[in-house]
């Protein structure tokens, strides 16, 4: 699946890296108290996807296996910190909200994952579009567990008032609020046998990895 539309699709809906691959889950689990957050490091994660993605796919040809993981970690690294520099200066509330976890983009599984099974295999193009569906994906798992736990915990959505204060259960908003969210969510997938880690029918499959040709029989090696 090479074209734009089907790497949007894998990555927001067949292969949603939260709640279908379950990566990522420190950033979904500590930043999600309310939607704003979860929307803010869910674009600051695919604009670094992306970004990264189209450079490693670029570079294929010219970074040695040998140290293809350094070279791919000092490339997201450098997307890394101009996004952190750029929301610094721009959205200064949501980076000191967001604290620590945007220069812990560096090191998410999701951007690695995807660097070393696809954007390493494929066309530039191809690439960038994996990484803007993955991206796109990861962002709305990330508003919607927000928006759920800021709605129950708090009554409001984006700062909008929804349910009066006395009806809220603010342990939602808390650490365990997070787990609370995920488990109710991923139950409810596999009640509609939606496509999720837990309820997937293909045991060849692997998933942890983010779709590795390996195991997946899958895409070409287009190098």
């Amino acid at each position: 699946m090479k074209t734009p539309l089907e790497r949007l699709y894998n990555g927001i809906i067949k292969e949603n890296p939260t709640f279908v691959l379950m990566l990522g889950m420190c950033p979904t689990l500590a930043v999600t108290t309310a939607a704003v957050n979860g929307l803010g490091m869910g674009l600051s994660t695919m604009v670094v996807l992306a970004l990264s993605n189209l450079m490693i796919s670029l570079l294929r040809r010219i970074i040695p296996d040998s140290v293809r993981m350094p070279a791919y970690i000092v490339i997201v690294a450098s997307f890394v910190t101009v996004v952190q520099l750029l929301m610094q200066a721009f959205v200064g509330s949501l980076y000191d909200t967001l604290g620590i976890y945007i220069p812990l983009i560096v090191v998410n599984c999701i951007i690695l994952g995807r660097a070393e099974s696809y954007a390493s295999k494929n066309p530039p193009i191809a690439s960038l579009f994996d990484g803007i569906g993955m991206g796109l994906g990861f962002t709305g798992a990330l508003t919607i567990l927000g928006a759920l736990r800021e709605l129950i915990g708090n009554g409001t959505v984006f700062g909008l008032r929804l349910i009066p204060a006395d009806f809220t259960v603010p342990i939602f908003v808390l650490a365990p609020g997070a787990f609370f969210v995920l488990a109710a969510l991923t139950a409810l997938q596999n009640k509609l046998k939606a496509p999720s880690a837990t309820n997937r029918k293909d045991k060849k499959s692997c998933t942890a990895c983010g779709g590795c040709t390996a195991c997946q029989g899958g895409e070409e090696d287009d190098r």
